[in-house]
């Protein structure tokens, strides 16, 4: 048998090859990994993290096999698990070149979306020894027969980029899957590779499961690369004192052409699909010398063009890409010298992840520049800075007991092989998310399974799962496990269409909701081009290309992010900073002078220990405004909370309109504010029963319940290519939502959608938080004459949800900026 130091030496003349040398941090993990051990490894991209685990991985089937150069002992050893399936490939090129140079005869696969039926059947007959997969590929085989013979010999699982699948359902996925197939392979290593975040203990223990022996055999292991990150920000060469969302980021697109073309490869990030479709028009319509030289990449255009253009950037074909998060991971981008942030990415953590595109190798710097859409924008780059400087990173909350992702899985379980539930009980009672889960509570699941729950029980579709003799639950139904096999997954968005031209060819897809707005001969930008919208047939988009201009870009929904708690705390800080002396001040708190200069004329700038309410009227009525600066998700909730509390004490309506900033209450009659402090209003007593009346939960946990029962199976999305409308969808889970909450309103899965409303929708949590922060500062009234500058984003942003053009828009803000300045 091969030692642990003859194995070390094989990797580190494998490095010495490429002229490399080993990290510290992957040494420790091959010595961890073939000392049999469990693990969370912490590195940065771009420093050799795949290297890292693939190495002990073929490592340990070496010193298994040693005639491994003659004799190939065939079945799956290994599987790689990534989020993206745009990873799959250069995952498998780095396995491959390990493999490869060290003669090994071992056999590298992807299983995935994109894999073919031939490919799908051929690993049927004869599994790769390496396999690199998504969490839903995995989920699909173990809904294949005989699962157990495929994982009985996997010796690893490796679930890459873990950071991005904690604290989504997909996380959840992971922990199930691992529970059982840790049953099944006695000598399996379970490995997580993460970004830094700011729970990395508890990320462990989600990965590996509490109370398990996989947890107690366990390590993290921190890379402590020191990787430069070095943050510039954009400023305006004249700063409004009057700020509005969205207008100054086009009016910078001058400020980008010198960095892209000082740059080998330039990636401009967007927050959303729609914004990027916007920037690569615009370039390209001010600097058509960039035709053939840029190209866009987001989610939703097709796979074959997104491959294209990752392949033309490692290549150097192109000098910029506007892309949105679909470049967030891993992918390796070598040529890549310089990142543009269009636009506050609300994180930290998402910051970092886009800053470390470039300078992708390690020891190289990463170049990210700040380009605000609009100038309070600057406050975030300045806490950015800090934020880089001070390594602050968010934590990423897991889930927990989410039902329907449960129910899933045991039908999953039920359609291969079938289970006994005793043995599956003990096993996802050690999973972080079901570690509370009680016998009653199982035993409902179960029922469910069964009989479709109380008030279902004579509708024979709910009736999924058979119990046999001796207690095995299975479906026997082939209707039932085809449709099941489609919809696994826990990634639910609006029904989305094919784009593509009338005589053929795909363009990527749609929702649903932005070309219901359309009518025939509209035209629209999608994917880089101008496109004539001409029916919708099948659920397919046909069109054509146009030549005439249109205003009408492609949207999406749910695609505006939130601050995060940690980015809240820093930009106030940030915001704070600005009564200090000059020297004190960032660079970009300093340019802000104009800006707060009119906001202390108007009004006033808050220190750490006040909290800033404005109140003024204009034709539209009276304004209320408040700063929390504590994300739009929480100021949402707050808005309400305080609109229903005020509403107790005299009757009077509101209209609510909030940003990252602050929320505004826009009334017909005034509010007597000091009625508001002297009640205590901003109080956490009551605070759920008070949300749940101000907000109409039960509409908005509606919502949430259309993801809820699709995930648990309760409705179907449809065959490949014969989706269901959304409509049909919102209305089979409308159906049973008011059935639940008239029959059966102790339902779990009823339960769930409210509970996932109030702690992930609204961060009930935070907003506890932000009260209790809140109850200690002391609240300034200030009672304006006119909106000042904290506020007009607040009101242009209400405004940019009436109906009116682009145009219409902008240029009745600039006149009312215009007043403000004149007054």
């Amino acid at each position: 048998m091969t030692t642990r130091e003859e194995l070390f030496n094989i990797a580190e003349n494998w490095f010495q090859e490429q002229e490399w040398k080993p990290f510290k941090f992957q040494k420790d993990t091959w010595k961890a990994f073939l000392q049999g051990k469990n693990g969370l490894l912490n590195a940065p991209t771009g420093s050799g993290k795949t290297y890292a685990l693939w190495f002990p991985i073929v490592l340990n089937y070496i010193k298994k096999n040693p005639n491994y150069k003659t004799k190939h002992t065939k079945g799956l050893k290994a599987i790689w698990i990534t989020p993206l399936r745009a990873l799959s490939q250069e995952i498998k090129l780095s396995a491959e070149r390990v493999t490869v140079d060290l003669g090994t005869q071992m056999t590298v696969g992807i299983r995935s979306g994109d894999t073919t039926t031939n490919e799908r059947s051929q690993q049927k007959k004869q599994m790769p020894d390496l396999l690199i997969t998504t969490p839903e590929s995995l989920q699909l085989l173990l809904a294949t027969k005989g699962y157990d013979k495929i994982f009985k010999d996997c010796s690893a699982i490796v679930v890459d980029e873990w950071h991005e699948i904690l604290g989504t359902k997909r996380g959840v996925q992971m922990e199930l899957a691992l529970s059982r197939i840790k049953t099944i392979s006695k000598e399996l290593r379970i490995w997580g590779i993460s970004a830094t975040i700011g729970n990395l203990e508890q990320a462990r223990d989600v990965l590996l499961g509490q109370e398990s022996g996989a947890l107690k055999n366990s390590v993290l292991i921190k890379a402590n690369i020191n990787k430069k990150i070095t943050v510039k920000s954009i400023i305006p060469k004249k700063m409004e004192a009057f700020p509005w969302r969205g207008h100054l980021g086009l009016h910078l697109l001058e400020e980008v052409i010198p960095i892209i073309n000082n740059s080998k490869t330039t990636l401009l990030f967007t927050n959303t699909r729609s914004q990027c479709e916007i920037w690569f028009q615009k370039i390209l319509e001010k600097h058509p010398e960039y035709a053939g030289e840029m190209a866009m990449h987001h989610g939703s255009i097709n796979k074959e063009t997104r491959v294209w253009v990752e392949n033309a950037i490692r290549n150097e074909k192109l000098k910029a890409v506007v892309c949105t998060s679909s470049l967030d991971l891993g992918v390796d981008f070598a040529p890549v010298e310089t990142v543009i942030q269009i636009g506050g990415p609300k994180g930290v953590a998402r910051f970092l992840q886009r800053a470390g595109r470039s300078g992708h190798r390690p020891g190289k710097e990463s170049v990210i520049y700040f380009l605000p859409t609009h100038a309070i924008e600057l406050i975030e780059a300045s806490a950015l800075q800090k934020a880089v400087k001070q390594n602050t990173v968010e934590d990423r909350l897991p889930y927990l007991n989410s039902y329907d992702v449960l129910l899933q899985y045991l039908t999953t379980l039920a359609i291969s092989d079938g289970f006994y539930p005793n043995e599956i009980y003990q096993e996802i009672k050690q999973t972080f998310c079901y570690q509370t889960l009680t016998e009653n509570r199982w035993q409902w699941l179960l029922n469910f399974l069964v009989m479709g729950s109380q008030s279902l029980q004579s509708y024979d579709e709910y009736k999924k799962v058979e119990v046999e003799d001796d207690g095995k639950f299975i479906v026997n139904n082939r209707g039932v496990a085809m449709r099941h096999r489609f919809q696994i997954g826990t990634i639910v968005g609006d029904v989305n269409l094919a784009v593509k031209y009338q005589k053929g060819g795909y363009i990527g897809s749609i929702e649903e909701f932005f070309i219901s707005k359309l009518n025939r001969g509209d035209v629209f930008t999608f994917a880089g081009r101008n496109l004539e919208f001409i029916r919708i047939k099948e659920m397919t988009v046909q069109v054509k290309n146009s030549i005439k201009k249109t205003n009408k870009i492609s949207s999406w929904m749910g695609s505006r992010l939130t601050l995060s708690a940690q980015m809240s705390e820093l930009l106030r800080n940030e915001l704070y900073s600005s009564s200090e002396p000059k020297e004190n001040q960032s660079i970009e708190i300093r340019s802000l002078a104009p800006l707060f200069e009119r906001q202390r004329r108007e009004s006033m700038v808050p220190k750490p220990s006040e909290f800033l309410i404005e109140t003024f009227k204009t034709r539209d009525g009276y304004h209320h405004i408040f700063y929390p600066f504590e994300g739009r998700f929480v100021h949402e909730a707050m808005g309400s909370l305080l609109g229903y509390r005020i509403s107790l004490l005299s009757p009077i309506t509101f209209s609510l309109a909030f940003n990252d900033y602050g929320f505004e209450l826009l009334s017909d009659q005034a509010i007597d504010i000091q009625q508001v402090l002297d009640n205590n209003l901003f109080s956490t007593e009551y605070l759920l029963d008070d949300l749940q009346k101000s907000l109409n939960s039960t509409e908005m946990a509606r919502r949430k319940f259309r993801d809820v029962a699709i995930i648990s199976g309760m409705v179907f999305t449809g065959y490949p290519k014969k989706g269901i409308k959304m409509k049909h969808l919102q209305s089979s889970s409308q159906l049973l939502f008011d059935v639940f909450r008239d029959y059966e309103p102790d339902n779990l899965l009823f339960q769930q959608a409210f509970t996932e409303t109030f702690e992930h929708q609204l961060e009930t949590g935070r907003l506890r938080l932000s009260l209790e922060r809140i109850a200690t500062q002391e609240m300034v009234w200030k009672e304006c004459e006119k909106a000042t500058p904290f506020s007009f984003p607040l009101i242009t942003d209400r405004m940019s949800r009436e109906k009116l053009s682009s145009e219409k828009l902008a240029d009745r803000i600039k006149k009312m900026a215009a007043l403000l300045m004149k007054k």
